[in-house]
């Protein structure tokens, strides 16, 4: 009996194996979304990875490629960051729209989409909603009766932009109003979506049924307006950022993406299952951008929380270690950033706008880097667009179109599928021999922009590294290599002139497709400049560290051809003015105080970006004369040491935390700026007060300051009186930190 047993359970051991072996060798259907079982092997695994695609709204969002955010609204009034909530409408006062002016600019700038703030996280509307009065209709743009979002939608229908709304699920009016719906714990009953209100009826017939709170109902009940009334609509964003929370309030996202898939099938949800977001706000790009990724555990077109999902997602480790069973799922990336300092506008001269450098640099990053560029521009508070801020989207229009809007592999030898500017045809390697391309032409080009796509609508992403050759001296020399492909992949490398290239794939899951091949040539730029202050006062200029510009002459510096871009020119001013050839040529450090660097580079007659940088008091001479607490790795004196990298950690305690400084005598003061430590997210200084004091003894209070969305982008905050002060004492008081840290940061404390 035992024996019969041994060959039973042989004989079903080893039909188990064939049939995991037929299993494993069966089609795999390309899908948006499949599923890795608890028993798959490394090979399915890598297998299914190279079927799963994008949905025909993803493949359209990415080629989109370059798209447009604008912030708008109260805070642009208030010089904010985040409202509250509790502000009187009557501060939007907007007397003058151009929204014609926003679409012209940016589609010079070569974009495609613009998602509008329709209501940021302080629930101020910026339509005519028929379920609230706060919002532009308790305004005097024109008399209460005007609406930006319609006025929005009517001009990217004249310039053929697609549009996009941004509707905050936070909602600050909603949890601080005596009456707000928000966390207001009301039962959740059948309500019909929209509610009808008397005299306001709806073109648009469609009704909803979904069990609602009140909160949730308000919310679906405006989602239906915008859908409905200012289409078509494009996208649909959703911030997973909430500065407060109340009642334990929860989203029907189920009714959210029904409505959303059933009014406006054709858009993409942002923040959810379509689209996420990059995981900074300072344009910031990953080596390896993989949009097939790992970490759902249950399908994520039935989820209804809000994931937070950035970093490796999809490499080859990550899907080899994941725990299973798992969803593999395609979700483009979106590269968020603002051509300002802030998402919102302040004012033209303290709030430095982006240059055409940095915007081009952030383009060819993050669109060349398989995820999508959005950009925001806020308007300012006549309703336009700032006159730098134009011209820095013009410039970057310009670039775009003479770099990639010639093909220099135009009426090249080599697979024509790859030269027919049709991403629908594509080369699938799939031969024994070596997976690669090869281009000729018939007189030498010089280049140093090579861009390739792979044919992911049918063949997902499967090139995990690759490299590309020029025919130089007569041999094959390689001039770039990288990562992952996907959706676009752009290699920048310095010039070189050849009539032969090699596309080689080195690594892959499977085998790839390739649909895209080009060439291009970009008139390289004088450098971005970075201005820096030691403690002793002495002022330094130099090359962004960072800047693409830098890499190439920092990597090249022996290489004879790279000697003439070498010879660059700096030139600088103090006095306010704009620098130019003339002006003061930075060849030492020279010593400033409290004053502002205006800085530029010239190439051979060229100008690049201006670079400025506010710098206070000299620091030698000041002292810190209480804290709440230091730690050995961190001290006190980190915060005022002018070096951005390190900083300091007060000891844990609840807020208030205390940073006092002796400037060593009495100084008229106009403001100071924080400069968070970028190590974590925890005890960042959102909230406080300024105090000054004539001994050092008694404090006296100059103004109240805040910091928002820190955590998402921290950069040198600045905040200036109302009026200058006197004093030699200065106490900084934080009363509010991130993160539920007990402790309080500081990389570094200026004064002006």
């Amino acid at each position: 009996m035992k024996k019969n047993n041994l060959k039973r359970l042989t004989w079903l051991f080893a039909a188990a194996m064939c049939l995991s072996s037929y299993a494993q060798q069966q089609e795999i259907i390309p899908q948006n979304t499949i599923k890795v079982e608890a028993g798959d092997t490394d090979d399915v695994i890598i297998r299914k990875a190279a079927h799963v695609v994008p949905t025909d709204n993803q493949l359209a969002a990415l080629r989109n490629e370059f798209i447009a955010f604008v912030h708008f609204g109260p805070n642009t009034f208030t010089r904010l960051e985040w409202g509250t909530g509790k502000e009187d409408p009557k501060i939007f006062d907007l007397k003058t729209l151009d929204t014609d002016q926003w679409c012209q600019a940016m589609k010079a700038a070569g974009m495609k989409m613009v998602v509008f703030t329709a209501k940021h996280h302080d629930g101020f509307v910026l339509w005519q909603s028929r379920y609230t009065k706060h919002g532009i209709m308790s305004t005097g743009y024109k008399n209460g009766k005007g609406d930006v979002m319609k006025e929005l939608s009517a001009s990217c229908r004249k310039y053929g932009l697609k549009l996009g709304v941004y509707l905050s699920p936070a909602d600050l009016y909603q949890i601080e109003s005596p009456d707000g719906l928000y966390g207001n714990l009301s039962p959740y009953t059948l309500r019909t979506i929209p509610r009808e209100v008397p005299g306001r009826p709806f073109a648009v017939k469609t009704k909803f049924q979904f069990e609602l709170d009140d909160y949730n109902e308000y919310f679906l009940n405006q989602l239906f307006e915008l859908l409905t009334e200012y289409g078509p609509i494009d996208e649909v964003w959703f911030d997973g950022a909430h500065p407060k929370t109340k009642g334990g309030q929860k989203y029907n996202y189920k009714a959210w993406r029904e409505m959303i898939r059933t009014l406006v099938p054709n858009a993409t949800i942002f923040g959810r299952e379509d689209v996420r977001w990059c995981g900074n706000e300072a344009g910031n790009t990953r080596t390896s951008e993989w949009n097939v990724i790992t970490p759902y555990t249950e399908n994520p077109a039935e989820m209804v929380e809000f994931m937070d999902l950035h970093g490796d997602l999809g490499g080859r480790e990550v899907l080899l270690s994941r725990e299973k069973p798992f969803y593999l799922h395609y979700q483009p990336a979106e590269t968020n950033t603002s051509i300002r300092a802030g998402w919102f506008y302040r004012d033209d001269t303290r709030q430095q706008t982006r240059s055409a450098d940095d915007v081009f640099d952030i383009y060819e990053r993050a669109v060349g880097g398989n995820s999508i560029f959005l950009l925001n521009i806020p308007p300012n508070r006549e309703g336009r667009f700032s006159d730098a801020d134009v011209e820095v989207l013009e410039e970057t229009g310009r670039r775009i179109q003479e770099t990639y809007g010639h093909n220099l592999l135009d009426g090249a030898d080599g697979p024509k599928e790859v030269l027919d500017k049709d991403e629908n045809t594509f080369v699938l390697l799939d031969g024994e021999g070596p997976k690669e391309l090869v281009f000729s032409v018939p007189q030498p080009v010089t280049f140093n922009r090579i861009v390739i796509q792979e044919a992911i609508a049918t063949h997902s992403e499967r090139v995990e590294k690759h490299a590309v050759d020029a025919w130089v001296n007569g041999q094959w020399k390689e001039v770039a290599r990288s990562t992952n492909i996907g959706h676009k992949r752009i290699l920048r490398f310095p010039d070189v002139t050849s009539s032969k290239i090699r596309i080689r794939i080195l690594e892959s899951r499977m085998n790839p497709a390739i649909c895209e091949v080009s060439a291009h040539y970009y008139q390289q730029r004088p450098p971005m400049l970075s201005v820096g202050r030691n403690a002793e006062g002495l002022v330094t200029i130099a090359p962004k560290k960072d800047g693409f510009s830098w890499l190439y002459w920092a990597d090249k510096k022996g290489d004879e051809a790279m000697q003439d871009t070498i010879n660059y020119q700096i030139h600088y001013t103090t006095d306010g003015t704009e620098p130019d050839e003339a002006s003061p040529l930075y060849t030492v450090p020279f010593a400033l105080e409290n004053g502002e660097v205006k800085a530029v580079s010239f190439l051979h007659g060229r100008k690049g970006a201006v670079s400025r940088e506010r710098l206070g008091f000299v620091k030698k001479d000041w002292k810190v004369l209480d804290v709440s607490g230091e730690t050995t790795e961190h001290p006190a004196s980190a915060a005022i040491d002018e070096q951005a990298d390190t900083y300091w950690v007060s000891g844990g305690q609840e807020s208030p935390y205390v940073f006092a400084l002796d400037l060593g005598m009495e100084k008229e003061l106009a403001g100071f700026a924080y400069t968070p430590q970028k190590k974590d997210a925890k005890g960042l200084i959102a909230a406080g007060r300024l105090e000054m004091s004539a001994d050092g003894k008694t404090w006296k209070k100059v103004e109240d300051f805040t910091f928002g969305n820190l955590v998402n982008d921290p950069t040198k905050r600045y905040h200036y009186f109302k009026k200058a002060v006197k004093a030699r004492y200065v106490r900084l008081v934080a009363t509010e930190v991130t993160s539920g840290a007990d402790f309080a940061t500081m990389a570094e404390l200026d004064i002006f």
